[in-house]
Parts: structure tokens; C-alpha cells; sequence
């Protein structure tokens, strides 16, 4: 399956292109209860608003790669560079999506290991995110050689309106022995 994915890193051009797929796949992310910043049901506009901000940051802190099969968004992942100088050696990977649809299949993997050569690209050699700990999402981590850094209770509001923790994952993409600059 994961031949016929094509990774596209998007502009702001494309991205805005692509919006109305990128809108639709953020709420079948939240409408099939995955924890990345919303909750259930996610009305357009504010899907749309949510994009109009990632998109703003594109050429200046944000990279956003979008998994394509076909000429149709399956996926997508972002990072933000952190902008400060004492931080320009990290970023934090943030909502990773795969449609339900295109669901283990290995999406997610593609989209990860993009997003890991994207940002060391950019200069990066630490990445962190966060997930609700316990869902299947910390396992893909773990099985992609992720560190967990440990877990905060109560971080934030399921799609249904709970309390869940997260659990912070970082990685190490080169050696720090190297970033005396």
C-alpha cells in the first residue's frame, strides 16, 4: 500500500488549493474521536480557521507535508520550528492525521519518517510531540524510535468531552556532539 503514497511538502499556494480536503480530513480525524485539539462534531469554519492559521505560518515557522494516493489528501503531518536562538536546533512534530479510511496501512509511518527528514533538513536534531497516552497513537511512536519523556494528567479535553493525559515523546535525529554554533 504504501508505494501508491506520494508525500508532498505544501506551500501556500497549495495548501490553499487543497483546503476544502484538508478541512474534511481534520474532521473525520475529530468525528472518529481522535484527540488533536478538538471536539466532536468540528464545524467547517472552525476546521477552516484552523487551517487559514497553519497555513499562515508555512513560510516562515511551519513545514506541513500532506500523504497523498492519488490526487486525494489520505494524511498529514506538520512541524513548527521553534524561532528562538537558543531553540532553532528543535521542533515539535503536531497533528498527525490519517483518514479513517486509510487507517494501518502504514500512512502514518510514511508521513513520520517525511516529516523527520523535513525537519533535519531545516536544521533540526531534536523533535517532541505529545499524544493521549494510552490510545494507539503511543504505540506507533514507541515502534518508530521514539523516547518517552514521561506523561501530564488531565492535559486536555477528549473529542467527548474527558479528561485525558498526554504523554510526551521526543526524538534525537543527529548527533548533539555537533550543534557547537
Amino acid at each position: 500500500m504504501t508505494e501508491s503514497i506520494r508525500i508532498e511538502r505544501l506551500n501556500t499556494q497549495r495548501a490553499n488549493e487543497l483546503k476544502t480536503e484538508l478541512v474534511n480530513l481534520l474532521q473525520n480525524t475529530v468525528d472518529h474521536g481522535a484527540s488533536v485539539g478538538f471536539l466532536r462534531p468540528l464545524k467547517s469554519e472552525l476546521a477552516d480557521q484552523f487551517w487559514s492559521h497553519v497555513i499562515s505560518g508555512i513560510n516562515t515557522y511551519r513545514i506541513l507535508l500532506v500523504a497523498f494516493e492519488g490526487n486525494h489528501a489520505i494524511g498529514t503531518v506538520q512541524a513548527e520550528l521553534c524561532p528562538k536562538q537558543n531553540g532553532r536546533h528543535r521542533a515539535e512534530v503536531q497533528k498527525l492525521m490519517v483518514l479513517t479510511s486509510h487507517r494501518q496501512r502504514g500512512v502514518a509511518r510514511v508521513l513520520m519518517d517525511s516529516i523527520e527528514r523535513a525537519t533535519r533538513d531545516a536544521g533540526c536534531s531534536l523533535l517532541f510531540l505529545d499524544t493521549v497516552t494510552g490510545k494507539p497513537a503511543e504505540q506507533v511512536y514507541k515502534q518508530l524510535g521514539w523516547t518517552l519523556s514521561g506523561t501530564i494528567p488531565n492535559y486536555a479535553v477528549s473529542p467527548d468531552g474527558e479528561m485525558e493525559s498526554t504523554t510526551i515523546f521526543y526524538k534525537l535525529l543527529d548527533d548533539q556532539s555537533q550543534l557547537a554554533a
